[in-house]
C-alpha cells in the first residue's frame, strides 16, 4: 500500500463522517435486477428492463421536487415506474402480489465485491452513513441482507427532500453536529458530488464503470473538483490510510 498523499492525510485528519450514495455506488442495481428478471421472467430482455426502470427514477423524483407530486418515498416511486413499464415488456398481466415482490428487488440489491470489506476498513477511522434517495426501510433491508456495516442510515426520507436538494447534504452535517467540511460524500455520480461540494462537503469519486452493465460501460473520467478519485472502496481505504 502506498503512503497517503498530503491531501488524503488532511482529509483523514479533518473529516469525521463519510456519507455514501448507495444505488450504483455501494450496490449493483443493474446486475441485481437483471439476475432476478432472468430467473423469474426469462423471456424478457432483462438488461433493457433494468435500464427502463432506472430511467424513470430521476423524472419521478423531479415531480416531487417540483411540487407536482407530494412527498413520496422511493419505494412508492419505484412502484409507479414499474406499473408504467410492465406493459412495454408484456408483463402487464402480473398481479398485485407479483408486483409487490418484484418492486422489492430494490431491497435485495447485491453489493459490489469491494463494498463490504472496503466499508469495514473505512469504518475503523470514520463514521460511515448512507446518504441515499432510498427510503429507510429499503436501505435497512438492503444493509441487513448484504452485510453492509453502516454506523447510521440517512435517507432523503429523513429530510423529506431528494438529492441534489441542499437539505440532504447539509442534513448530514446537522445530524452529526459538524461543519460541512468535516463530512465527505462518496459517490459514483458527478452531479451528486458537485451538489455536495456546493454545500461545503468534501468529495470522493468512485468509478463503478459497470453500473449500467457490461454492455453499457460508463465513462469514469475524473472531473475537476473531486478531492479523491478511487476505482473502488478498497482503493479509497488505501488512500485514506485505513
Amino acid at each position: 500500500m502506498t503512503a497517503p498523499s498530503a491531501l488524503a492525510q488532511d482529509i483523514a485528519a479533518t473529516v469525521q463522517v463519510l456519507a455514501f450514495d448507495t444505488f450504483g455506488t455501494v450496490v449493483d442495481w443493474h446486475g441485481s435486477i437483471v439476475r432476478e428478471m432472468q430467473a423469474q421472467h426469462p423471456a424478457v430482455d432483462a438488461d433493457a428492463f433494468a435500464r427502463a426502470w432506472r430511467a424513470g427514477y430521476q423524472p419521478a423524483m423531479a415531480r416531487v421536487r417540483s411540487g407536482a407530486q407530494g412527498w413520496t418515498a422511493i419505494d412508492a416511486l419505484h412502484r409507479q415506474i414499474l406499473d408504467e413499464i410492465l406493459p412495454r415488456f408484456d408483463l402487464g398481466h402480473l398481479g398485485e402480489a407479483e408486483r409487490v415482490q418484484l418492486n422489492r428487488v430494490w431491497h435485495r440489491l447485491a453489493p459490489w465485491s469491494d463494498s463490504v470489506p472496503g466499508l469495514a476498513r473505512l469504518k475503523r477511522r470514520f463514521t460511515i452513513t448512507t446518504l441515499s434517495n432510498g427510503n429507510i426501510g429499503l436501505l435497512t433491508n438492503m444493509a441487513k441482507r448484504a452485510g453492509l456495516p453502516w454506523d447510521c442510515i440517512l435517507s432523503a426520507e429523513v429530510f423529506r427532500a431528494y438529492k441534489p436538494d441542499p437539505a440532504t447534504y447539509l442534513g448530514v452535517a446537522r445530524v452529526f453536529d459538524l461543519p460541512p467540511a468535516q463530512a465527505m460524500l462518496v459517490a459514483a455520480h458527478h452531479d451528486d458530488l458537485e451538489a455536495a461540494r456546493a454545500c461545503g462537503l468534501r468529495t470522493a469519486y468512485i468509478e463503478r464503470p459497470l453500473e449500467f452493465g457490461s454492455a453499457h460501460p460508463k465513462d469514469v473520467s475524473p472531473r475537476a473538483g473531486n478531492e479523491l478519485h478511487a476505482r473502488d472502496f478498497e482503493a479509497l481505504a488505501d488512500q485514506l490510510g485505513c
